[in-house]
């Protein structure tokens, strides 16, 4: 791969990062402070359940219902790196391996829930961000740029560079914003069924940086110095051209035979080959992405009530998303990656059919416990260049909770859910990646009054760890060139409902 293939790639890699909160690769499902307190709400009768459980929403009372919900999210994505052309970095002590981390912050993810039960109808909205809903940034770049750099010093260090320097900025921001209207009827006192539509519109931006590239050189005392890239890369040129210019001169003296001239030639050729497609990166990289897309699905739901027991079951069909781009790059390249974000095209991100199920049981009028799981159907959506294909399979999500109500105005509840993503090594990549967890979720809720409600929750993310291997020795089987992928995730909300 050549320097310039390197460092396009880098961009194109991180470009494609995504920034979800808690559900699949692509859908956020917290989208209310209960499902905080208790994320098992599948088959749960609540105004959370607009979201959640849409036909279960026409059993509660008649008239009004209306539920605003505000969350922040705190995480970090953690890559320690292993590359031997680390070793060359300034800042990295002559070590192979460097640990890279991007926090993402989402310091407002709301979400309104409004219900209005009539008879045996319940008319509903929900205004929520069902993906992305964050800002995610490394302040001090990944893996993938800091390769390419480390590539470009070593492949010229026949021209006397021996290392390299680079202040490296890379900051995504995805929203995804959904707008979501149905009804579900009654029935009879034991079934409900539901229908709506949600519209997803997509806004999404992408900044990458590479600044002060230096090339590390050593004077004839021995003592190291650092170059300026574009001063490096000039007087490079301009030595090749300057030793090319001497061989004619003494070739067409006399001094040089045909053979020798040309040798001379091919060798300055091979190396201005070589130089030539650096000489776009000499001023850096300062590259701007901004996306935005729009997308229908339709959303089915049924609840079944008998004694003690309610069950539930909910279908989002695929969202078929494509984001148009307002880029700076308005010329197609021959790097592929590069070219998702050609400014005026399309890509495909679509998010995925999503079926949930779940079962409520009362084990006594006032301890509720809950269970729940989600199916992804990742394998059957469009990405670009089709990286759905990369999965080993769909995600499943497997989710336990329980609600007790103290007293009349207080109600507590816990829950965990449990994450399995079925990834490969090709999946994977320093900026899009998601790791199998477990969460748990805590909190309150409290009736100030009969028709007002205060609700906290926190909901925590501990993510298992991802070891990518891409090279290793083949006599000790040491890893020489690889990831290891971890991510944290903390989330606190509060929330209103009144009747």
């Amino acid at each position: 791969m050549t320097k310039r293939k390197l460092v396009s790639a880098a961009i194109g890699l991180w470009l494609s990062g995504t920034t979800a909160l808690a559900g699949g690769i692509l859908t956020n499902t917290n989208q209310s402070i209960d499902f905080l307190i208790n994320p098992a709400r599948n088959a749960a009768i609540g105004l959370d359940g607009v979201y959640s459980n849409p036909a279960g929403v026409v059993f509660m009372p008649q008239g009004f219902h209306l539920g605003i919900n505000w969350q922040i999210a705190h995480q970090t994505r953690t890559i320690t790196s292993t590359n031997p052309l680390f070793a060359l970095g300034k800042r990295n002590d002559g070590s192979n391996t460097k640990t890279f981390e991007g926090v993402a912050d989402a310091r407002c993810v709301p979400s309104v829930q409004m219900a209005y039960n009539t008879g045996n109808w319940s008319f509903q909205f929900n205004f929520s961000m069902p993906g992305g809903g964050g800002i995610c940034e490394f302040e001090n770049g990944i893996g993938s740029f800091e390769s390419a750099i480390g590539m470009i010093a070593h492949e010229l260090a026949p021209l006397g560079a021996e290392g390299y320097d680079a202040n490296v900025y890379v900051r995504g921001r995805q929203y995804y914003f959904g707008f979501q209207l149905g009804a579900a009827y009654k029935i009879n006192e034991h079934w409900s069924v539901y229908g709506g539509l949600r519209a997803l519109y997509g806004d999404a931006s992408y900044k990458a940086r590479m600044t002060n590239i230096q090339v590390k050189m050593t004077n004839p005392g021995g003592e190291p110095y650092y170059v300026d890239f574009d001063q490096f890369l000039n007087s490079s040129i301009a030595d090749i051209n300057k030793k090319l210019g001497q061989a004619e001169l003494a070739y067409q003296m006399g001094m040089y035979t045909q053979e020798q001239y040309m040798a001379v030639k091919a060798q300055a050729d091979a190396v201005l080959g070589q130089l030539d497609p650096l000489e776009k990166y000499s001023q850096g990289v300062n590259l701007m992405s901004i996306q935005t897309g729009f997308g229908v699905a339709p959303i089915i739901g049924v609840d079944f009530r008998t004694g003690a027991f309610n069950f539930a079951a909910k279908y989002e069909f695929k969202t078929r998303m494509k984001m148009k781009n307002h880029s700076t790059l308005d010329k197609a390249t021959e790097i592929e990656a590069l070219n998702k974000f050609k400014d005026g095209t399309e890509v495909d991100e679509d998010q995925p059919a999503l079926l949930s199920v779940g079962a409520q049981w009362s084990i006594i009028p006032n301890l509720r416990a809950n269970v729940g799981y989600h199916h992804y159907f990742d394998k059957s959506a469009h990405w670009y260049q089709h990286a759905e294909k990369k999965l080993g399979g769909d995600t499943n999500e497997y989710l336990f909770g329980a609600e007790w109500d103290i007293n009349k105005k207080l109600t507590i509840g816990s829950g965990m859910q449990f994450t399995r993503y079925q990834l490969t090594d090709d999946y994977m990549n320093d900026m899009s990646f998601v790791v199998s967890s477990y969460s748990f979720g805590l909190g309150f809720k409290y009736k100030i009054t009969d028709h007002i409600k205060v609700k906290a929750g926190y909901f925590q993310t501990n993510y298992e760890d991802y070891d990518k291997v891409t090279q290793t020795n083949p006599a000790t089987g040491a890893v020489i060139v690889g990831d290891n992928f971890t991510r944290t995730n903390k989330v606190f909300g509060l929330g209103v409902c009144k009747k």
